[in-house]
């Protein structure tokens, strides 16, 4: 099989990183996605998409090693091995729909009904309910391209743990890899072809299509216990004087049981993975019967970090008499234009529920709170503007960028740092600041 070029489907935040990298590494890839837009953007050297260090790799490779087109034909005829990596939107139960991943799989299977060649893999690479590719992939490959598992093609499992605002880094230093195989033959081939883009030395774990589904639903939701077992820490320390949450889970953490790693009490977990797994793995147990107390806890302390930041923002509104408030950091970590599911935003909501003008700042995610409350609030171009035109102002996001502006800044100001990061002791007098647990 050909392994010089790949092909891969679904251009959106993970898909393209996965297509520019492998790019950059030297293979050609044919990148297929539905927009427009999208495909003439890359095929320029536009990056569509905000991350970091994915608008340089594709000045280089767009249009040259990365080939971009609306044709899933090209897939089939032109590569023996394409990765699907399209959305698998979450379901109002909590599981996620199959439905883009069926639609991609359709038209490469007739694609592949019509090609003389022996063998095609497929590789799956989005976020799957466990049980859908031996119970819907692949029955339907074999009936849409006419051919058997192990004959005509294979199918592998690759699920990403990436992170949004790492993706790039996270690709390229994977701590595991993760590979859900029909055979090991396409299992090795598909080892090979993903230590090719790593720059590191990841630890390879083969396993059935099925383990490796379930893989990747629980490890995000394992880490999502993880922050909600260090906000628990915070929320006791914020009702116990003298307990700071720092000491506790910095001590802990360096137990090689625990590691520090997701471990630090702040804000409620948000973006387009951490919750929409959690809510994926209470619909697993659930449809298998098992007890869902265990995510159940982890979602009901995520829902009381929203209500504590609520309740702490509004008891200091009223000490203060604050009229305008600032809101630096609007999505739900910093890096990312994402704000799904950001505790800034559910805060915003809150607020002007309780008829206070608002000033927002946040470079990278701007354009999505728009769409979001378009001219209900406004938006400060620098965190100086934020600042002087606040009362009082809220440090949503741990941004070391942000932390150093807000060292600079001149002007006389109230904070409520949601992350700690920024040291009461040396910021300079003019700049009041509480932390989120223990003023």
């Amino acid at each position: 099989m050909n392994t010089d070029t790949i092909s891969i489907v679904g251009l959106g935040k993970l898909g393209l990183c996965l297509a520019a990298i492998y790019a950059y590494k030297g293979k050609t890839v044919i990148g297929v996605d539905l927009l427009p837009n999208m495909i003439d953007n890359i095929n320029l050297g536009r990056s569509p998409i905000v991350e970091p260090d994915l608008a340089g790799m594709i000045s280089k490779v767009g249009g040259k090693k990365l080939l971009a087109t609306l044709e899933h034909n090209r897939a089939i005829a032109e590569s023996d091995i394409t990765i699907v990596i399209t959305a698998t939107p979450s379901m109002p139960d909590g599981s996620f729909s199959n439905d883009h991943v069926e639609d991609a799989l359709t038209k490469l299977s007739l694609s592949l009904k019509n090609s003389t060649k022996p063998y095609h893999l497929f590789v799956i690479s989005s976020t799957v309910i466990p049980g859908s590719i031996e119970g819907s992939f692949i029955p339907l490959i074999e009936r849409h391209s006419g051919r058997k598992l192990s004959q005509g093609f294979g199918i592998c499992y690759d699920p990403d743990f990436v992170a949004l605002g790492s993706v790039i880094k996270d690709f390229m230093n994977p701590e595991v890899v993760i590979i859900g195989e029909s055979s090991s033959k396409d299992g090795k081939l598909l080892e090979i072809l993903h230590v090719s883009i790593c720059d590191n030395s990841p630890q390879i774990c083969h396993m059935s299509l099925s383990s490796a589904e379930i893989a990747k639903v629980s490890l995000n939701a394992y880490i999502t216990l993880k922050i909600s077992f260090a906000n628990l820490i915070g929320n006791i320390c914020d009702k116990i004087q003298g307990a700071n949450p720092d000491d506790i889970t910095g001590a802990i953490g360096l137990d090689k049981r625990i590691s520090p790693y997701y471990f630090k009490a702040g804000l409620s977990y948000g973006g387009t993975c951490f919750p929409r797994d959690t809510w994926a793995l209470n619909a697993v147990l659930k449809r298998h019967n098992i007890p869902l107390a265990l995510m159940q806890a982890c979602q009901a302390i995520n829902a009381y970090q929203d209500k504590s930041l609520i309740d702490k923002v509004i008891n200091l509104v009223k000490q203060v008499n604050a009229k305008t408030i600032g809101i630096l950091g609007l999505a739900f970590k910093p890096g990312t234009p994402v704000v799904t599911e950001s505790p800034a935003i559910k805060l915003i909501k809150a607020l002007h529920k309780e008829d206070l003008q608002i000033v927002a700042y946040d470079p990278l995610a701007q354009e999505n709170t728009y769409a979001v409350f378009e001219d209900r609030i406004d938006y400060a171009g620098s965190i100086a503007e934020c600042l002087s035109r606040s009362s009082l102002n809220i440090l949503t996001i741990p941004s070391k960028e942000m932390a150093k502006d807000i060292y600079k800044y001149q002007g006389t100001a109230l904070l409520l740092d949601c992350w700690r990061i920024l040291n009461k002791d040396t910021l300079p007098k003019n700049i009041k600041c509480f932390h989120f647990f223990q003023g």
